[in-house]
Parts: C-alpha cells; structure tokens; sequence
C-alpha cells in the first residue's frame, strides 16, 4: 500500500561529467552546454529518517535547496520511494 508525506530538498548537485549541448552550432566547448542535476529529498516515516535521490533534466525546473516534494512510499518499506516535485 503506498502512503504520502513531505520531504524536503537538501543538496544539489550539477552532473559536470553529462553535457548537453542545446545548440547545433557552437563556437567554445561551453557555448549552449547545459548540465543535469540530482537533488536529494530527505523525508520520515515513523520518527526514522530516509534519503532519496532523483535525477532533473536540464530542460526542468531545478527547485531550491529547504523546499518541499511530495514523496509517495511504500508502506511495508518505505525506503521505496517516489518524488514529485511541487
């Protein structure tokens, strides 16, 4: 049975090492590369603290750091998780 809560945003990250290059035609090694990044979610089921990762492409909204994200866990194990950005 999957349960909701509330986490929040701790870190993130850039992936410098995954380039995407958003022009066809560029002029420097950085001209129109955009990076991805990885947030962190913290969140608590039963007074125990989890962690998750979610990777965000370079053409979504990157939240801010203390913001909050809906995390969907299952209830037997509620290290398996999902997280929907607000």
């Amino acid at each position: 049975m999957e349960r909701e809560t509330i986490g929040k945003v701790v870190s993130i990250k850039k992936q410098l090492w995954l380039k995407v290059n958003t022009k066809s035609f560029r002029k420097g090694a950085l001209d129109g590369a955009a990076f991805p990044s990885i947030i962190k979610v913290t969140y608590k089921v039963n007074n125990q603290e989890y962690a998750k990762r979610k990777w965000i492409s370079t053409r979504s909204n990157v939240p801010f750091i203390d913001s909050d994200a809906k995390v969907i866990y299952n209830e037997n194990k509620p290290s398996k998780a999902k997280i929907i950005l607000m």
